[in-house]
């Protein structure tokens, strides 16, 4: 009689079918849906599936249950424009010229001259050669001037706040800007919209691009306006949280989330379409965010400024409850929905982002194709990440700047407090010879060395305010 396999040998086999059923899947929908939903300075520990005590994040933890979550996951900045600009183009903020505006602030701000350059190859961009219907509702903040907006960077349709929602006079003692701008396309369509309700506004005008390119492939990116300071929330959520006005938005845009899932799934297209959840950047710890466990948050270049949530999901190819803590970025989402969609990348220019596609399908070997990971802010390359080390170099009043100066193991220390560099020399050593590639490549203004691999950033000579000053 034949004998039947033991247990073990039945799980390995059944998990190799159910990875190489997954896999098929995956390749059979030739071109599958995208979705972006990027917060705006939501912290590490602010939902759910990474630890959230606070806030309840019923979605999320769905959205995290039916998918994969990934761990070390980071953005390229701590602030938001140059963040944005990595995840659009797939490169190092200052390789793209939008690590600080024209005089050298660390964001856009409104009537800059700064912006995205026109030349770059966005995701939006990829995706449309590709025919995509391609969406933006929510913030921008890559540049107002009309060379700069979405609909010239590879967006059909744009609806939102294009820059931070402090960024208007509402909420402002005094009159430091002109009144906040929503938008339509192009055209200035409200001055000072009432933000309690931009989240719901947010939220229907996804659903209706949903709808709209059901039949079709579609990219839709919804960066949310909140929880940027100042918070609100509509009235269903306003004063709901056991945080504050911080936890109402957030659990709002858990709210929002789920409404984008049902939306799929009332469309039939649940398995068309892969959905990701992240940060712009670490959450903004004096407005009530959380990192736990990380170090330091908003602005900072230790883990709590830089490492974001990140949870992905598409039934029936990204496994079910899974997790990964493979280091990874932002700067890799446009080369791997390139691959997904089946499109070739730009060859004449360099994209810092790696296709990260056998990670996310939870492929057998997959490990990060990442050799290091750089943490710049305003162009001064403060830390450099490669496996389980992460080194940070001298700066301020140190002398001599960017020289070796602590280093963290993260893998027993993710919070950063113990400083293992005189254990290590030969570790530090080789993490700095990293860093002097980068700075080759992109520079360090640290330093004073210039990069040879930068782009330049758009220029408005004649930049004008999208709203009159009154």
């Amino acid at each position: 009689m034949k004998a039947f396999p033991t247990l073990s040998r039945l799980g390995v086999a059944c998990g190799l079918l159910a990875l190489v059923l997954t896999l098929a899947k995956a390749a059979k929908v030739e071109r599958p849906n995208f979705i972006i939903i990027f917060c705006d300075d939501l912290g590490y520990a602010d939902i759910g599936p990474f630890g959230s005590e606070k806030h309840r994040t019923p979605h999320l933890d769905r959205m995290a249950a039916e998918g994969r979550k990934f761990t070390s996951f980071y953005v390229t900045s701590g602030v938001c424009t140059p963040s944005r600009s990595s995840l659009m183009t797939g490169c190092y903020p200052k390789r793209v010229g939008l690590h600080q505006n024209e005089t050298g602030r660390g964001v856009l701000f409104p009537g800059n001259q700064r912006g995205l350059n026109p030349n770059e190859t966005t995701i939006a961009e990829v995706l449309k050669a590709r025919g995509y219907a391609t969406g933006i509702v929510g913030k921008w903040h890559l540049g107002d001037q009309p060379e700069f907006l979405p609909t010239r960077q590879g967006f059909d349709s744009y609806f939102g706040i294009p820059f931070s929602n402090d960024m208007g006079q509402k909420d402002r003692p005094t009159k430091l800007y002109p009144p906040l701008p929503l938008m339509r396309m192009e055209k200035v369509i409200e001055e000072e919209p009432d933000q309690r309700l931009i989240t719901q506004r947010y939220t229907r005008e996804a659903i209706a691009f949903i709808e709209r390119h059901k039949a079709e492939p579609f990219f839709l990116y919804l960066p949310h306006t909140m929880p940027h300071w100042p918070q609100y929330a509509s009235e269903r959520f306003a004063g709901k949280s056991a945080n504050g006005k911080w936890g109402d938005a957030a659990e709002e845009i858990d709210w929002s989330t789920g409404e984008i899932l049902k939306a799929l799934k009332a469309n039939g297209l649940d398995e068309k379409t892969m959905v990701v959840f992240m940060s712009d950047n670490g959450g903004a710890l004096r407005h009530g965010a959380s990192n736990r466990p990380l170090k330091g948050g908003k602005g900072s270049t230790w883990e709590g400024g830089h490492r974001v949530p990140f949870v992905v999901r598409w039934p029936g190819a990204i496994p079910a409850g899974t997790s990964s803590d493979a280091m990874t970025t932002s700067m890799d989402l446009l080369p791997t929905l390139a691959n997904f969609a089946g499109v070739n990348l730009p060859i004449d220019r360099k994209i810092d982002g790696k296709d990260i596609a056998p990670l996310l399908l939870a492929k057998q070997g997959a490990v990060t194709p990442h050799k290091a990971f750089f943490f710049y802010s305003r162009g001064q390359l403060h830390a450099v990440r490669s496996g389980d080390w992460k080194l940070f170099f001298t700066r301020g009043k140190q002398k001599p700047k960017g020289e070796p100066a602590t280093l963290y193991n993260l893998s027993d220390d993710i919070g950063e407090t113990k400083n293992v560099l005189g254990e290590h020399p030969g570790l530090a050593k080789r993490l700095a010879k990293l860093a002097e590639g980068m700075r080759v490549d992109l520079g360090d203004d640290l330093t004073g060395v210039k990069g040879s691999g930068t782009r330049e950033p758009g220029f408005a000579k004649d930049a004008k305010l999208l709203t009159k000053r009154k």
